[in-house]
C-alpha cells in the first residue's frame, strides 16, 4: 500500500461502510452500526501506549524518495524540541518504508541503505534517544515491504528481525500488509508480537493489516494500536472517508489498545488549514495516534500552530482513554462527544458540507449531568464562556467547533457564550444588492449587554444595515436581528470573497468580549443562454474521491492534468468531466436553465473496476439517477429537468460497494439555458 495506484486499489478496504457517503447534495449521512459487544479487556498489560502514540513518520511527506534519509530524521528529532513538540508530547519518529536494501546479507540479516542512512539505524536511534525521544522503524508481515522494488519483508523472519530492531535501540514498530502469501493474518500478526517479546525491549506494536481482518476483534491482546482502514491521501474526501470507518469502532479502543485511522496529513497541501484543523480534531476526539506525516522543516507557522494545540492534544491524550462516539448526525452536520477523565466532554460540532451550517445539541445529549449552568472552553479559540446548556456554532464549511464542556461550579466567573449567525443566499451577481440577515443569540446563563454587531466586506464592496445592529441587553435565549444588504461592484470577478460578522459586548462583571463569524460570498454569473458544455463553465465548486475532477480528461491518478480522453464502452469523447466516486461537482445555475444532459459511466482507463451511481441534484432535491453501472456497460443517456434551480450538483456514489476503481465520466455533460 505504498503508492498511488496501489493505493487506489485498496481503498475498497472497508468500502461498504461508507456507502451513501453522499447524499442530499452531494453531503454525507452516516453509515455507523455499533458493535455487537463490549471487547474484553486487553491481554497486553505492559504498561505502553497507555495514551494514543504520539510522533512522526516520513511516508505521507516523501514516500519511498531520496530526501527520506538520516539527515531528515535527524532534523525532525531537532525540531521536535526545538520548536516544542516533544513538551506537547511527541514522543517517536518514524521510520516507514524503504529505509533497507531489497537484499538481506548473508547471514539473513536486514541491510540499512547505506545511501540513506550511512551511519547505520542504530546510530540514528542514538541521536533520537539523546534528544529524549524514541525511534520508530518498519517492515511488513510478509515475504516482502509494499514498496515495488521488493524491500525484505520479516514473514519468517520474525525472531531474527525482531532482534535487530532491538539491538539497534528501537521503540515503535509498524507492521504492514503487503506480500502476506495468504497466510492467516492473526497467526502473522501474534508471531511477530512473541518475537518483539523475546527480545524483552519495550517495543510499541503498531499493526497494519488495513481493518481487512476486523483487528479491533481480536488484535487487543496482540498489538497496541491497528489500522482500522486503507492509507490515508492528503484530501478531504480521504479522511472524511475514513473518519467514518474509524468511529463505528469506539467500544474497541482504550489504553494500551487504540484503533488507527492512520496517519495525519497535516500540513502537505492538499487540504485547507480549516480542513486540518478538522482532522487534527476529528482525530483528537477518536483518540487516535497522532503521528505528524508532514516534512517539519518546511512547515509553516499555520501548521505548527494546528500539531502544536496543547488543548485539543489534551483531548487526545486523556488518561481515561475514551474513544468519542456519535451524538447525532444529519445533513452533514455532527456532534461527537468524548468522555474526559475530569468528568468534561470533549465536543466536536463538525461541519461536513460544503457551506456553513449551524450545529447544535446540549450538555445533557452529550452526557453532562443536570446543573444550572456550565462552563464552555473553546479548545481553538482558547477562550471560556458560560453556558446555560445549549451547546451550538455557525461552523464554517468543512470546520469543526472543538468545546470542552463541564458542570462547573465557577461558571459565573466567564461572560455568555454567543452564537453568532449569517443567513440569507451566499451567492451574489455583481452588481445586484443581495440581502442577508446577521445573528447574535445569548446562549449564556447570564445576559449580554451593550450589544452591537458589525458586518464587513472586501474593499469596495457596499454593506448597509437596513434594520437595528445594537441592543441594550440579551437575556438567555434572546437574538438581536440585524438584515443587510450587500453589494459586489460591477465587474467582480467570480470567486469566493470573505464577509466578517463580528459582536462586541460585555459580560455581568464588566468583561468585554469580541465574537467574530468568518464566512463567505460567492460572487458568480448566469450561463450564458443556450446550450453550453459544462466542462467550459465555472464550477462553485468540486470534490472527486481521488485525485482532482478534470475538465474534457478522465479522473486519472491522484495528480491534476494526468487524466486520458474520456471513454466507456470503447467510445471516446472530447468533452466532459472525469471524476472519481465519491464526488459532487457543483454549478451555478441562477433560475436561468432548464436542463442537463450527459452520457454516464465508468471509464475505460480501469479495466473491468468500477462500480458507480450518477445523480443530478436541483437545489438540494434529487432530480435524475441511474442505477448501479458498471465499467462492462456502454454509456447510459442522463437527462434532468431543472427549471428554476439556482445550483444543480453532478453526484457520483460508490454504489454502495467502496469506491476501488470508480473512475465516473459525465461525457458530453451540457448545460441548456
Amino acid at each position: 500500500m505504498r503508492h498511488p495506484h496501489t493505493r487506489t486499489t485498496r481503498r475498497r478496504v472497508l468500502g461498504a461502510l461508507t456507502a451513501g457517503l453522499l447524499g442530499a447534495a452531494g453531503l454525507a449521512g452516516p453509515a455507523l452500526a455499533a458493535p455487537a459487544q463490549e471487547p474484553a479487556a486487553p491481554a497486553l498489560a505492559d504498561g505502553l501506549a497507555l495514551t494514543p502514540p504520539m510522533g512522526f513518520n516520513n511516508w505521507n511527506s516523501t514516500h519511498c524518495r531520496a530526501d527520506f534519509n538520516e539527515t531528515m530524521v535527524k532534523g525532525i528529532a531537532d525540531l521536535f524540541v526545538a520548536k516544542g513538540l516533544k513538551d506537547a508530547g511527541y514522543q517517536y519518529v518514524n521510520l516507514d518504508d524503504c529505509w533497507a536494501l531489497p537484499q538481506r546479507d548473508a547471514a539473513g540479516k536486514l541491510v540499512p541503505d547505506p545511501a540513506r542512512f550511512p551511519n547505520g539505524i542504530k546510530a540514528v536511534a542514538d541521536y533520537v534517544h539523546s534528544k529524549g525521544l524514541k525511534l520508530g522503524i518498519y517492515t511488513s508481515a510478509g515475504t516482502k515491504t509494499c514498496n515495488s522494488a521488493g524491500f525484505p519483508g520479516a514473514l519468517g523472519h520474525e525472531y531474527s528481525d525482531a532482534q535487530q530492531f532491538a539491538d539497534w535501540g528501537v521503540d515503535y514498530l509498524k507492521y504492514d500488509n503487503c506480500n502476506n502469501q495468504g497466510v492467516d493474518a492473526k497467526q502473522r500478526y501474534t508471531t511477530m508480537r512473541d518475537a518483539l517479546k523475546a527480545t524483552g525491549r519495550p517495543i510499541v506494536y503498531s499493526i497494519c493489516e488495513w481493518g481487512e481482518n476486523k483487528p479491533w476483534e481480536w488484535a487487543s491482546g496482540v498489538g497496541h494500536l491497528w489500522r482500522t482502514t486503507g492509507d490515508i491521501s492528503d484530501s478531504w474526501s480521504s479522511m472524511v472517508s475514513i473518519l467514518k470507518q474509524n468511529l463505528p469502532l469506539a467500544p474497541y479502543a482504550g489504553p494500551g489498545h487504540w484503533n488507527d485511522p492512520d496517519m495525519l496529513e497535516v500540513g502537505n497541501g492538499g487540504m485547507t488549514d480549516t480542513e486540518y484543523r478538522s482532522h487534527f480534531s476529528l482525530w483528537s476526539v477518536m483518540a487516535a495516534p497522532l503521528l505528524i506525516g508532514t516534512d517539519l522543516r518546511k512547515a509553516s507557522p499555520a501548521t505548527f500552530g494546528i500539531l502544536d494545540n496543547k488543548e485539543v492534544i489534551a483531548v487526545d491524550q486523556d488518561p481515561l482513554g475514551k474513544q468519542g462516539t456519535v451524538v447525532s448526525s444529519a445533513g452533514g452536520r455532527w456532534v461527537i462527544a468524548k468522555e474526559m477523565k475530569d468528568g468534561s466532554r470533549a465536543v466536536a460540532l463538525f461541519n461536513e458540507s460544503g457551506t456553513a451550517r449551524r450545529i447544535a445539541t446540549t450538555a445533557a445529549a452529550v452526557g453532562l449531568p443536570d446543573a444550572s449552568a456550565y462552563t464552555l472552553r473553546d479548545l481553538w479559540q482558547h477562550r471560556s464562556y458560560n453556558s446555560a446548556g445549549t451547546l451550538a456554532a455557525t461552523v464554517p464549511a468543512h470546520g469543526t467547533v472543538l468545546l470542552r464542556v463541564s458542570a462547573d461550579p465557577h461558571w459565573a466567573a466567564y461572560p455568555p457564550a454567543t452564537e453568532l449567525g449569517l443567513d440569507g443566499s451566499p451567492l451574489l451577481e455583481a452588481g445586484t444588492p443581495a440581502t442577508l440577515t446577521g445573528t447574535v443569540t445569548d446562549l449564556g446563563r447570564t445576559p449580554a449587554r451593550r450589544v452591537s454587531v458589525s458586518l464587513t466586506g472586501p474593499d469596495g464592496w457596499t454593506v448597509r444595515p437596513v434594520s437595528p445592529a445594537t441592543a441594550g441587553s440579551l437575556a438567555t435565549g434572546g437574538t438581536l436581528r440585524t438584515r443587510w444588504t450587500v453589494t459586489a461592484p460591477a465587474g467582480t470577478p467570480t470567486g469566493s470573497y470573505g464577509l466578517t460578522l463580528q459582536a462586541r459586548y460585555l459580560s455581568p462583571r464588566g468583561q468585554r468580549v469580541t465574537s467574530t463569524l468568518p464566512s463567505t460570498a460567492s460572487v458568480v454569473v448566469r450561463p450564458p443562454a443556450g446550450t453550453s458544455y459544462l466542462s467550459d463553465l465555472p464550477w462553485l465548486s468540486a470534490t472527486s474521491g481521488w485525485g482532482p475532477v478534470e475538465r474534457d480528461t478522465s479522473n486519472g491518478e491522484s495528480d491534476a492534468g494526468d487524466g486520458h480522453p474520456i471513454t466507456i464502452g470503447g467510445t471516446v469523447y472530447a468533452k466532459g468531466l472525469g471524476a472519481h466516486a465519491p464526488s459532487d461537482v457543483s454549478f451555478y445555475t441562477g433560475k436561468a436553465c432548464a436542463r442537463v444532459t450527459a452520457d454516464v459511466g465508468v471509464d475505460d482507463e480501469k479495466g473491468t473496476k468500477g462500480t458507480v451511481t450518477f445523480e443530478i441534484w436541483a437545489d438540494g432535491t434529487k432530480v435524475a439517477s441511474t442505477g448501479v453501472l458498471t465499467n462492462a456497460m456502454p454509456a447510459q443517456p442522463l437527462t434532468a429537468d431543472i427549471t428554476g434551480a439556482q445550483v444543480i450538483d453532478l453526484v457520483v456514489t460508490d454504489a454502495g460497494d467502496g469506491n476501488d476503481s470508480d473512475h465516473a465520466d459525465w461525457a458530453d455533460a451540457r448545460l441548456t439555458c
